[in-house]
């Protein structure tokens, strides 16, 4: 009799994780790998968020702090909720947890009961509906497919609420495709939220900074102002303060859902890293000009990988709007063979035998809950991605 849990045969481990892993593993066995799998951008935490972060040593800020947050980090992100979103939230109405995945799976557990339903626009990131199943809910996934520009529609939305619905997962920009939703297409979102009054609204802010060619980011709870009160905004330090390591995620919401999280917590991780926290305030109250500067070096990233991509035979890339990622179909590939005879059948044959054939390591579309297509992370530096997308060009021409 195994001592593992029934939950555990509803989930499956991250492939990202996974992907990343296989390519240390090749590497460490002398294999030349470009590794394109992990969502981490590759330039160093600000210099003066690590001095605040030593300063806290220093001072002898290690100690526990309040579960959810300290006074400092709560003020800080508030203020940042009203400068860059126009919203207003209380030191009640907001949770720090350990890392924005956390933030959204407390948010899961506080609130879903068996059978309750999740919205998920497809493609997703890998772990929402594992997530939703380890609290017990039913993921319901959307097919959001390129021709739509990877975004969920209205009429799409409307079709998958039922009397069920407690969430709706939305993650503008969007990790895997870049997608990120216009004010007016989030507005005809909103607009079938409003006239769903059971259905509540979970965002995943994480990558609001890095957009590009313009784009004006916008959040619901901002949009529609009559949402507030069934919207949990979320947030982190991760991506455009490139601090992955630090793990500082946070949200903004009802006091409810804000005290039922802070629960949650508390019976599993208690507070966040106290330095952590010292280190968010900074970069949350500091400099903020180097965001938009790395931006611009993404947005040039972005566009060299596109443009080789297209360049691929069999490949078709669309340009994001947003984050790091682009989402390219390999539907072009499928029924043809390696110059070893090996057949592409999937997209997960297309990374198995890109990485076994060129080193090049990708995710596979399905993993995100969309193929035939997979996911580059183009937050690496511009030699590596001129030589990846030069192997990929390379491997698909000698496909037959």
């Amino acid at each position: 009799m195994s001592i593992l849990a029934s939950r555990l045969a509803r989930i499956k481990p991250s492939p990202t994780l996974a992907v990343t892993q296989k390519a240390r593993e090749l590497k460490a066995a002398g294999r030349d790998v470009l590794s394109l799998g992990a969502g981490e951008p590759d330039f160093d935490t600000p210099d003066t968020i690590k001095e605040a972060a030593i300063a806290a040593i220093r001072a002898g800020d290690t100690k526990y702090t309040p579960v959810d947050g300290t006074p400092a980090l709560k003020k800080a992100i508030a203020a940042k909720f009203l400068r860059e979103n126009g919203l207003t939230y209380s030191a009640d109405q907001i949770n720090v947890g350990v890392g924005g995945k956390q933030v959204l799976y407390n948010a899961l557990v506080a609130t879903l009961n068996p059978g309750d339903e999740v919205v998920i626009p497809a493609p997703y990131w890998v772990s929402y509906p594992d997530m939703v199943e380890l609290a017990e809910g039913t993921p319901v996934a959307v097919a959001c497919p390129p021709e739509k520009g990877f975004k969920l529609q209205p009429a799409d939305l409307e079709g998958a609420i039922t009397a069920k619905t407690k969430w709706l997962i939305l993650n503008s920009p969007s990790n895997p495709s870049g997608a990120a939703y216009t004010r007016d297409e989030l507005k005809a979102l909103t607009d079938v939220l409003m006239r769903h009054p059971h259905v509540w609204v979970m965002t995943d802010d994480m990558y609001e900074h890095l957009v590009y060619d313009g784009f004006v980011f916008t959040t619901p709870a901002q949009v529609e102002p009559g949402l507030y009160n069934r919207t949990l905004t979320v947030n982190g330090v991760s991506k455009a303060y490139a601090m992955t390591g630090w793990r500082i995620g946070y949200a903004g919401g009802p006091k409810e859902l804000i005290k039922a999280m802070a629960m949650v917590q508390s019976q599993s991780t208690s507070n966040p890293a106290s330095i952590s926290q010292a280190a968010a305030v900074e970069a949350l109250n500091g400099p903020q000009d180097f965001i938009r500067e790395r931006a611009e070096v993404f947005r040039a990233r972005r566009d060299l990988v596109v443009s080789m991509l297209n360049d691929a035979p069999g490949i078709q890339c669309s340009t994001p709007e947003g984050a790091f990622y682009v989402y390219p179909s390999c539907a072009g590939t499928i029924g043809k063979t390696t110059p070893e005879g090996k057949l592409i059948g999937t997209d997960d044959d297309f990374v198995t035998l890109l990485l076994e054939g060129e080193g090049v390591a990708v995710v596979q579309g399905s993993a995100f809950g969309m193929a035939p297509f997979f996911r580059i992370s183009y937050a690496t530096s511009t030699e590596v991605l001129t030589e990846a997308c030069q192997r990929i060009q390379r491997f698909c021409a000698s496909l037959r």
